[in-house]
C-alpha cells in the first residue's frame, strides 16, 4: 500500500534478527484486569499510550511526589478504534491526590500533523528545559494520510506545569534505503508501515544520546518488516543510524520500542500484537518483548528465550497495551477491550464501547536477571 514502493533486495545493514521460537504466555501473563482498575482518570477523553518525564537518566522525574505524564488522547467515540485519527498529546499531572488534566501540549495551529502519536519526553539536567519527541502522523493538510514522521519540541518546567512549547522541528527522516518512508494514504491498524515512536536514551557508556524508533524495513517488502531502528545525536544533530533488530517475515509492528539499563546491562523493550505476526499458528501474545545486550551497540538476544516479558492472561488477550518501562523496572500501560469473558465483536459490537478502558492500567514491576527478565509476584 506505499505510494512508493520499498526498494528490494537493497544493500542489508547488519542488524539482529528477531526469529522467537515458542511462548510461554501463562508463565508471563499479568494480572486480570477488574472494573474498579477501568474507572477513566479523564471521564470524558480516551486516553491510551503513554510515557513520563524521564531525566536523562531514564529516571522518572518526581517533585514532591508529582510526575508528569503524557497521553494520546481523544474524544470518546463509539468506536473508540476512530480516537487514532484525532489523537493529540496530553499533559496529566500525578501525585497522591490521582491525575490533573494539564491540557493538549501542542497548540492547534502548531501541530504539524493531522493528528499526534506516541514519543518520550525527557528533562535537561538544569532542571527546566523538557524536549519532548513525538510522531506526527499525516499533515495538516492531508489528515487521512498514515504518513509519520518524527519531531520534537522543548517547553519549561516551573513549578507543578510545564508551559511555553517551541515550534516542532522534525528530528531525523527516513532515508528511503534502510528504512521505508512511511507515506501510506490508506490502510489498518497493524498493517501500515511505520517510523514513529522516538524514544530517547542516553548512553552512560558513551554519553550519546539516542532515539530508538519503531520503523519497518527498506530492503525488503515483505507485508510483515517490522524492525527497530535507531538515531544518534552527533554535534546537535540527528544521525540516521543502522536499525537495531528486525522482524522480516515474523512480525509488522514492534512497537514503542525503548532502552533501559540496568546492573551494567542493556534492554531493549517494545510492545506487540498477535495479529501483527507473520503466521497466527505461531504467533505470541500481545506483550511486552524485549532483547538484552552487554553493550549498547550488541549483539542483541532475546530474553527468556523467546523475547516475551509480559502478556495479557489467556482469559483476556486484548485487555492492556502499549507498556512502558519505567527507569526503577516499574511498567505502565493503558487498558485496553478489558473484561470480554471471550465474547466477539461481531456477535456483541456494544463490547467496542462499553469494554474499552481508555486510562491508565494497574502497574506492575519487573526483576532483571542477566538475559531473564520476569514480572515481581
Amino acid at each position: 500500500m506505499n505510494n512508493v514502493s520499498p526498494p528490494i533486495d537493497a544493500a542489508r545493514p547488519t542488524v539482529a534478527r528477531w526469529r522467537p521460537n515458542g511462548f510461554d504466555a501463562a508463565v508471563a501473563a499479568i494480572d486480570l484486569i477488574a472494573a474498579d482498575d477501568a474507572r477513566p482518570i479523564l471521564p470524558d477523553l480516551d486516553l491510551w499510550d503513554c510515557w513520563p518525564l524521564e531525566h536523562r537518566d531514564g529516571r522518572t522525574v518526581a517533585i514532591d511526589r508529582t510526575s508528569f505524564w503524557f497521553f494520546l488522547s481523544a474524544p470518546r467515540f463509539d468506536d473508540p478504534g476512530q480516537r487514532h485519527d484525532q489523537a493529540r498529546i496530553r499533559l496529566i499531572r500525578r501525585d497522591a491526590a490521582g491525575w490533573t488534566d494539564l491540557g493538549r501540549v501542542i497548540a492547534e495551529g502548531a501541530t504539524p500533523g493531522s493528528r499526534e502519536w506516541a514519543g518520550s519526553a525527557v528533562l535537561d539536567d538544569d532542571l527546566s528545559r523538557v524536549t519532548l519527541f513525538f510522531t506526527a502522523a499525516g499533515r495538516r493538510d492531508s489528515p487521512g494520510s498514515f504518513e509519520q514522521r518524527l519531531f520534537e519540541t522543548s517547553g519549561r518546567l516551573a513549578g507543578l506545569t510545564i508551559s511555553d512549547w517551541s515550534v516542532p522541528v522534525e528530528s531525523v527522516a527516513s532515508d528511503g534505503t534502510r528504512y521505508v518512508a512511511a507515506r501510506e494514504l490508506a490502510g489498518v491498524p497493524g498493517a501500515i508501515k511505520a517510523f514513529r515512536d522516538p524514544a530517547f536514551f542516553n548512553d552512560p557508556a558513551t554519553g550519546h544520546d539516542h532515539l530508538f524508533f519503531t520503523g519497518s524495513a527498506g530492503w525488503d517488502n515483505d507485508a510483515h518488516n517490522g524492525l527497530v531502528g535507531r538515531a544518534t545525536r552527533i554535534d546537535g544533530r540527528w544521525r540516521l543510524d543502522d536499525p537495531v533488530v528486525e522482524a522480516v517475515g515474523v512480525n509488522n509492528e514492534l512497537e514503542r520500542p525503548h532502552v533501559r539499563r540496568f546492573d551494567g546491562r542493556y534492554y531493549l523493550f517494545f510492545s506487540t500484537q498477535r495479529r501483527t505476526f507473520a503466521d497466527p499458528a505461531s504467533a505470541g501474545p500481545n506483550g511486552l518483548y524485549a532483547l538484552s545486550a552487554s553493550r549498547l551497540g550488541g549483539p542483541w538476544s532475546p530474553v527468556n528465550g523467546s523475547g516475551l516479558v509480559a502478556a495479557n492472561p489467556p482469559a483476556e488477550p486484548t485487555q492492556a497495551y502499549s507498556w512502558w518501562v519505567e527507569g526503577d523496572g516499574r511498567v505502565a500501560s493503558f487498558i485496553d477491550h478489558w473484561g470480554r469473558a471471550g465474547r466477539s465483536f461481531a456477535s456483541h459490537p456494544g463490547l467496542l464501547r462499553s469494554q474499552f478502558g481508555g486510562t491508565p492500567a494497574p502497574e506492575f514491576r519487573l526483576d532483571f536477571a542477566a538475559d531473564r527478565v520476569t514480572i515481581r509476584r
